[in-house]
């Protein structure tokens, strides 16, 4: 008997210590179902938002360039693949040069003989300045004298009689030896600018990284042969992304420079603030829209080539009332998107069905139907939430 007290004793204090434990769970669940997101009755919100069109777009780097090849060779080396980043100076590509090191040995080789001759030339002037062929008896009529009479008699007899002037023979070995000097020296000059054009060949051989940025992708690979103008990478600064698009004409001036107008891209549900940071001051021919580039906050999860919408603000249109809600009061029926709207007569909750629009921005999104001006509505509804409940409620 004892025994069976005890056994029902011990089981009726357990179930009491349980009931209480899950009294306190349930509480706790209803006086704080959402630790950050309280449920509470709001307003609609209504806006006033002026007429906008869609205009489609594409994200574009911030700067990117096509590195082509210079000189004919063989791709010896690729710097890395798509996706990698460089620094600026860095070396991307280099092509084959053996032909162009062969030439500039031969042309360094002419080089010093020219230096040679250059060299020798002032020598031989330096030779006709301290001693002049004019004084050389050999080169004197001799008469068949001995060499020191007719460096003593026959030179002068010879000038003044007028078959010899020795001022004029030494003015003319004079220049001629400098003649020799200068042309030796614009030969020197010739073949150090042949030297140079060779060197600027070599180093067109390697495509050297102009700034700071990413391989986007790669025209051709190790071992393929170039011709002058092919392609090789596609190079872009992919830190800072605009976004590209074509606007119709009679939109245009409706934008400024500096400008922000919203936009839509496809990794992302809520509206990102873009800015006009140019505007093509020509319009196409053919399409008559003009290029405007709006450049993506810093941070953007975005890529090159992903597809985005630009909102343009229609000129000269009447601002309209858009009905707001936040994203965080919709609940879904099935696949149908709903709102726990508060009857104004019976201060109960009822289940709308809604259409909703695009996002209005990070929070809010717009409605086209289903709702009406100053209707109060649930936010953050507690999941699982009967129709005809409020908050405060306590589920059974």
């Amino acid at each position: 008997m004892l025994k069976m007290l005890f056994s029902y004793f011990f089981l009726a204090s357990n179930f009491l210590i349980l009931s209480s434990i899950q009294s306190m769970v349930v509480a706790e669940s209803f006086s704080n179902p959402r630790t950050n997101n309280q449920s509470s009755i709001i307003s609609v919100r209504v806006a006033n938002v002026s007429e906008t069109a869609a205009i489609g777009g594409t994200v574009v780097p911030y700067k990117e360039i096509t590195l082509s090849a210079q000189m004919p060779g063989r791709i010896e080396f690729i710097s890395g693949n798509e996706g990698d980043s460089f620094k600026k100076d860095d070396l991307l590509i280099t092509i084959s040069d053996e032909s162009l090191l062969a030439k500039r040995k031969a042309v360094l080789a002419q080089y010093d003989q020219a230096v040679a001759g250059m060299q020798n030339a002032k020598i031989q002037y330096n030779k006709e300045l301290w001693s002049p062929q004019t004084s050389n008896i050999n080169r004197m009529p001799g008469m068949g004298m001995p060499a020191l009479f007719d460096n003593m008699f026959t030179q002068k007899a010879a000038d003044m009689m007028g078959d010899t002037d020795t001022d004029m023979q030494r003015q003319a070995d004079l220049y001629s030896s400098n003649s020799q000097i200068s042309q030796a020296q614009a030969k020197v000059r010739s073949i150090r600018h042949e030297l140079e054009g060779i060197d600027t060949q070599i180093r067109d051989t390697r495509s050297i990284a102009p700034f700071d940025g990413v391989i986007i992708s790669k025209k051709v690979e190790v071992g393929d042969t170039v011709q002058p103008g092919t392609p090789l990478i596609h190079y872009a600064k992919t830190d800072y992304l605009r976004i590209r698009t074509e606007i119709p004409s009679r939109l245009v001036p409706s934008l400024r420079v500096g400008m922000t107008v919203p936009a839509m891209l496809d990794v992302q549900a809520e509206r990102t603030p873009v800015r006009i940071s140019q505007i093509y001051p020509q319009a196409d021919k053919v399409k008559h829209t003009v290029t405007v580039k709006l450049d993506l906050p810093i941070g953007t999860k975005a890529v090159p080539g992903m597809y985005a919408e630009v909102l343009v603000p229609v000129k000269n249109s009447q601002p309209k009332k858009t009905l707001l809600i936040p994203k965080s009061s919709i609940v879904h029926v099935g696949s149908l998107p709903g709102v726990l709207v508060v009857n104004e007569n019976t201060k109960r909750s009822q289940l709308n069905v809604v259409r909703l629009g695009k996002a209005f921005d990070a929070r809010y999104v717009t409605v086209l139907s289903g709702l009406d001006e100053d209707t109060k509505i649930i936010d953050n509804p507690i999941p699982g939430a009967p129709v005809g409940w409020i908050p405060g409620d306590k589920l059974d």
